[in-house]
């Protein structure tokens, strides 16, 4: 698997059916977002990318406002313990839900968190080297057939030495589909949204410099 993710997505109520209606893209409302959330940066536009485009470089993000649902994609986001982001990316998302999803397929690491109305709900972070980093809360239902052991990371006599009942990257993509209705990688559902289908804003920062 080369998936990679390091993005948050606020909802005002459900993020995978306000994506599902092919929504469009609010470039004004985009904007304002981007400038909100990184208040130090000078911002410069870019060509537009899509939600493939969730692991942008750290001197890149890549934003999307939607009716609905908003998605931003920056290396903030891309951290071994999700319940720590600072909580003023977690209050932009108001009285909705806040969810980051993070993978690197590097180092087989999936992450991810969720909020509802400013509480924490659920956070995971695990990866092969480093075992379970964090997990708080009660699993959520896409979880439960993983840690149930119906999608096995190994076969044989492999299985007893793989530190998981499944493959972490597996798990983030069930994530991608489960809370986003999407998919990057393996065996995909024809049923779920093609992400090249939503356009996502891009942005180069830098520091943003003052003379006084």
């Amino acid at each position: 698997m080369g998936a990679k993710t390091w993005m948050i997505v606020y909802a005002d109520a459900n993020a995978r059916d306000a994506l599902s209606a092919s929504p469009q893209l609010n470039r004004d409302a985009t904007q304002k977002l981007a400038t909100a959330l990184f208040p130090k940066a000078k911002l410069t536009p870019l060509d537009d990318g899509d939600l493939c485009n969730t692991c942008p470089p750290d001197d890149e993000i890549c934003i999307g406002c939607f009716p609905g649902v908003s998605v931003v994609a920056a290396k903030e986001f891309g951290i071994d313990y999700p319940s720590k982001l600072p909580g003023s990316f977690i209050a932009a998302g108001g009285k909705g839900t806040v969810t980051v999803h993070a993978m690197h397929s590097v180092v087989d690491w999936f992450a991810f968190a969720q909020w509802k109305n400013g509480e924490l709900i659920r956070a995971l972070s695990l990866s092969p080297d480093n075992g379970i980093i964090e997990d708080i809360g009660r699993k959520l239902p896409f979880e439960e057939p993983y840690w149930a052991g119906r999608h096995p990371a190994v076969d044989g006599e492999e299985e007893d030495d793989y530190p998981f009942p499944f493959h972490p990257l597996e798990l983030g993509e069930a994530a991608l589909a489960a809370l986003f209705g999407y998919q990057l990688e393996g065996v995909v559902d024809a049923s779920l949204l093609e992400p090249e289908s939503i356009p996502l804003a891009r942005y180069k920062r830098a520091r943003s410099w003052k003379l006084w």
